[in-house]
């Protein structure tokens, strides 16, 4: 069964069901010591492109966000059975060209939707409410990205079966108080709020979204 460790802040690692290692944005917490397949940043700000912390495994294979980019196009990547695409991520600090999030499909169909660092866009309404995602990451920190309300509103948007906030305040591993806002303002009938500490590690199911 493919599994998620949340580290902290923006940080976390998925595991496939096959034992595929991803690693997002290192940065935070613990947990940098399983030997990974793949290492995705989103972008280069300091708390997100920590690569060195992680163990790589002899055939790693690192992407940044310029990996992904060319001519205003978003590209991706297929290996092993493992799709990652980049999308649009962007808000007043931080910049449409430099930075992108990432739609993560296991080789058993879960899709994971890994916001990096960003606001509301289009590309939410547009694409991402149609693809089926099973699990959302979104930050909510109202100071470099937008706060929990608007994170909501956005996974509401998305309508993930699951929608998991992180990046949840400069300076700190997680904020609970606004995790608690964000689940708080989710639609349950849009998407389920599953909030995830720090060090917790959980099982991701395969169940599409219904609603």
């Amino acid at each position: 069964m493919a599994r998620l460790l949340y580290q902290g802040h923006g940080s976390y690692r998925i595991v496939s069901a096959q034992g595929l290692v991803i690693y997002i944005d290192p940065y935070a917490g613990e947990g940098y010591d399983m030997p990974a397949d793949f290492v995705l940043v989103t972008h280069e700000h300091p708390d997100h492109n920590k690569v060195n912390l992680v163990a790589k495994k002899k055939n790693c294979m690192v992407f940044h966000a310029n990996n992904f980019m060319s001519g205003g196009k978003y590209g991706e990547a297929r290996f092993n059975g493992i799709r990652m695409r980049a999308v649009p991520a962007y808000n007043k600090n931080h910049s449409q060209d430099e930075c992108v999030g990432f739609v993560i499909t296991l080789e058993n169909g879960i899709k994971i939707y890994c916001a990096g660092d960003t606001s509301y866009t289009e590309f939410m309404d547009e694409e991402l409410a149609y693809l089926n995602i099973d699990y959302a990451l979104l930050p909510c920190d109202g100071v470099y990205n937008m706060n929990a309300a608007e994170a909501a509103r956005c996974a509401n948007i998305i309508g993930a079966k699951h929608s998991i906030p992180v990046h949840t305040k400069p300076g700190v591993l997680f904020d609970p108080k606004i995790a608690e806002t964000f689940a708080e303002a989710t639609d349950a009938s849009r998407t389920d709020c599953m909030i995830i500490l720090p060090g917790k590690e959980v099982n991701l199911i395969t169940e599409r979204n219904s609603f």
